[in-house]
């Protein structure tokens, strides 16, 4: 017998460590710590703990006060990571405290929560200009950026374990900056940033606010902004050195250089543009579902009909489910030829099933087969967007609503594509009316009483498209059928359709019928 070993077939590590898998001993590097205790022990992870405090207190993130007695102090935890480089070459030690945010009080500790990020559409249509004029790019990265937004609540937390004052061990820190794992913390630091380089001369772009252009004269800039990460263009070199100087006046700023990894993105710049690839990412995420050996598939789907909510059986555990299919669709950043095979796998993320389970199997080995696969930037010799769209019609077996797909340029560069199903019904009109095609919202009825009919359908799953036009439409008054107009002379099926649509109307009209309103079936 011919054992995996033997035929050289090993198994990888476990996920939680795929990111460890690097080209160094294991005394050369502290495996991420259990427990706080155990990183007090690490030379390595305390001066990561070290590192971070002493950051905090420069900050002046905090003041050590007296326990107040009816207050309610937030508790925190110590979280260890390897930073790693793109090459998987590990960067530094990182240690963080978190606060438990999730035992704040609405309306007392926060307020507004909600934080803008940068659009990944507008990413790619900012590194088109950028490769159409040649400009220089860089990574810029904030330490504690989340410390710099300035709290206007009262919040206390707990001292952090192993930094607890030996004076004082019972007091509490009143916290004066925010701190990672608050609620309000993403906004803050938000409002703050954009205060600053407002100031420095940059407007706030109204087609998303995570994007800041200074333009003074021939200098031009652009700042896309993502939490803490930066990606920072400029008409020239002297003029990016200078931006960067100003936000270290303000904070702890470090240039990452020129562009080439960015949120899981690896980016490849050339004279024909950026490459945008993300088969590191690929590669982890194949490690973590057991598929780096499977059986590769050409396409992302198959061409036989969807499956409805109700094929086949429930799966055991749907969190696995869940998992895979937030990975792939992280994975879409830069992959539009999976779009419409990951919009079909999370239409059933309430309850899916092993139908629906084999489907994103399927992504997954088609994946494995176009792991370099990923999406050119050129530069743009006439600016022009070009847009593609099409549709399929009452595809979905549940709704019998249609699913829509886009794309559009940005010259020859793809900048942004949607796959989605419609929230309404397409009717086709008959020839005596005067618009052959018209998308009705989910008030069908009104539009379709102003004709004098109640609906319309279409060739195919005629009678399932109608059952599924009354179903949506609560307030329709009355449903009969006067006379069905067939493209097919079957009167055995006319009169079952005719039965089966009536019992339907019965059944969501409570029998409240007129014997004037018509439905017409092409």
């Amino acid at each position: 017998m011919t054992t995996r070993s033997k035929a050289g077939v090993h198994s990888s590590l476990h996920p939680k460590y795929a990111d460890y898998a690097m080209d160094v001993t294991a005394a050369s590097i502290s495996p991420v710590p259990t427990s706080v205790h155990q990183a007090l022990r690490d030379s390595n992870w305390l001066a990561a703990m070290e590192h971070k405090f002493h950051a905090l207190q420069a900050n002046k993130t905090w003041t050590l006060v007296p326990r107040p007695p009816s207050a309610r102090v937030i508790t925190g935890k110590w979280v260890f990571k390897h930073k790693l480089n793109a090459d998987g070459s590990l960067e530094r030690y990182k240690a963080r405290w978190v606060v438990r945010g999730f035992n704040q009080r609405p309306g007392i500790d926060f307020s507004e929560t909600f934080s803008p990020v940068v659009k990944p559409a507008m990413i790619r249509t900012v590194l088109t200009l950028i490769a159409t004029h040649a400009w220089p790019a860089h990574q810029l990265d904030v330490s504690n950026a989340f410390l710099h937004g300035t709290l206007s609540e009262q919040v206390y937390c707990q001292q952090p374990t192993g930094f607890t004052d030996p004076q004082r061990p019972d007091d509490v820190y009143l916290l004066s900056r925010s701190l990672y794992g608050l609620r309000q913390a993403p906004r803050v630091w938000f409002e703050h940033f954009t205060k600053h380089v407002i100031s420095l001369g940059f407007m706030q772009s109204r087609a998303d606010t995570s994007l800041f252009i200074l333009h003074n004269g021939s200098d031009v800039a652009y700042l896309l902004l993502y939490v803490d990460d930066m990606i920072l263009f400029a008409s020239s070199q002297a003029l990016l050195q200078r931006i960067v100087t100003q936000l270290r006046e303000a904070f702890a700023v470090k240039d990452m250089g020129p562009l080439r990894y960015f949120l899981g993105t690896e980016v490849h710049r050339d004279h024909h543009g950026f490459f945008l690839n993300q088969a590191k990412y690929t590669a982890e995420l194949l490690d973590r579902a057991g598929t780096t050996n499977c059986k590769i598939a050409t396409t992302p789907a198959d061409t036989k009909s969807k499956p409805s909510s109700a094929d086949g059986k429930l799966v055991a555990d749907a969190s696995d489910y869940h998992s895979l299919a937030g990975a792939l669709q992280y994975l879409t950043l830069t992959r539009s030829d999976i779009a419409y095979a990951m919009q079909q796998v999370c239409l059933h993320m309430h309850a899916p099933r092993d139908t629906h389970m084999t489907m994103l199997k399927r992504i997954l080995r088609y994946v494995k087969g176009t792991l370099h696969l990923g999406i050119q930037l050129c530069p743009v010799a006439t600016p022009s967007i070009t847009a593609y769209s099409d549709a399929d019609w009452a595809g979905c077996p549940d709704t019998r609503r249609s699913t829509s797909g886009f794309c559009e340029f940005l010259g020859d560069s793809l900048i942004s594509w949607s796959s989605k199903r419609q929230t309404t019904f397409v009717v086709i009109a008959l020839p005596d009316c005067s618009e052959l095609i018209r998308r009705l919202p989910r008030t069908t009825h009104n539009y379709l009483k102003n004709l004098g009919i109640t609906g319309f359908a279409g060739c195919t799953g005629q009678v399932e498209l109608l059952v599924h036009i009354v179903e949506n439409a609560p307030n329709l008054e009355a449903l009969t059928i006067d006379r069905v107009n067939w493209s097919r002379h079957d009167e055995e099926y006319e009169r079952r359709s005719r039965s089966k649509v009536l019992d339907i109307a019965r059944k969501h009209l409570d029998g409240r019928t007129s014997q004037k309103t018509k439905v017409y079936m092409l």
